[in-house]
């Protein structure tokens, strides 16, 4: 049986990997630094990947044949500055370089939109340049670049997947979309942009099966967009939000000042997703929503 080792499992995108790889035959091993009380049909490995030498040692306990390295520091308000990006960029060449030398066949690892030269409205992963402007940016940028590069020369087979713009359970309360959600649950007014900003949005279950897609696919390699490939404007996100919440609650549009440097549209070519990976998202954005809001409002 191949077995797959997923790091970052309890995380946002993380923990909705384990069943669609599952799903796909593969036996699965998950990390996480306090991992939940209730397995399932999870091996669960207590690990926290910044301490020296804890890579080498899980790959040497694991033994993977695949590797889905999902971990990383994601909390808003500090991911696009902290220094912690450069420690988890060298975490990702230990943990890569041991599962290689382990003998591991395929990895892939989770990139973001934000290596690209954002002045370039529409992202493809063999045309638009690659020119972060954070660390976050940056360090991703240079953990996909010299993974696939090391895999293309050496192996394993080593694909590097993009995520754009997601929501959905267990998304950061101070995101977008649940910020938007639980304000106008608690009939309260909630303070946003202008709204006009042009994004691509994709469910987290999407995006997880998206993961799990890439890595059963070994003859699929380098940078793959992980997104919908469907534009919408926050302005139109938000109200179909607000369409689906009667109350006392209203949302301020352009009572935020938007960030400096954030682009008026930014959106993915999802062309190797669908075509080469064979990916096809469950969710629209209808149901998506209906699906984020039912989760938020069973949590009162």
């Amino acid at each position: 049986m191949t077995r797959v080792l997923v790091t970052g499992a309890t995380g946002f995108i993380g923990r909705q990997t384990l069943a669609p790889l599952r799903a796909l035959g593969f036996d699965v091993h998950a990390t996480a630094r306090t991992p939940p009380a209730e397995a399932g049909d999870v091996v669960w490995h207590a690990a926290d990947l910044l301490d020296a030498g804890t890579p080498e040692r899980l790959i040497a306990k694991v033994q993977p044949t695949h590797l889905l390295h999902m971990a990383w520091n994601a909390e808003p308000g500090r991911y696009w500055t902290t220094p912690e990006n450069l420690a988890w960029a060298q975490a990702s060449f230990a943990l890569y370089r041991a599962f290689t030398e382990a003998g591991g066949q395929r990895a892939v690892g989770a990139g973001t939109c934000a290596e690209y030269d954002w002045s370039h409205s529409v992202c493809g992963e063999d045309v638009t340049p690659l020119a972060p402007t954070t660390l976050y940016g940056a360090a991703k940028q240079a953990v996909g670049t010299l993974l696939c590069a090391y895999g293309a020369a050496h192996g394993p087979s080593t694909a590097w997947g993009r995520v754009f713009f997601l929501y959905g359970p267990h998304e950061h309360a101070n995101r977008l979309v649940p910020a938007v959600v639980r304000g106008l649950l608690a009939g309260e007014r909630v303070a946003v942009t202008h709204g006009r900003q042009v994004r691509d949005f994709m469910h987290v279950a999407d995006v997880a099966a998206a993961f799990a897609a890439l890595v059963a696919r070994e003859d699929v390699l380098g940078p793959v967009n992980v997104a919908s490939g469907e534009p919408i404007s926050l302005r139109e996100l938000i109200g179909q939000i607000q369409g689906r919440i009667e109350g006392p609650g209203a949302v301020d549009f352009g009572a935020r000042e938007t960030p400096a440097g954030e682009p008026p549209v930014l959106l993915a070519e999802v062309r190797r997703l669908r075509d080469e990976v064979g990916f096809t998202p469950r969710f629209d954005l209808t149901t998506g929503l209906e699906d984020a809001i039912a989760w938020w409002r069973a949590r009162g």
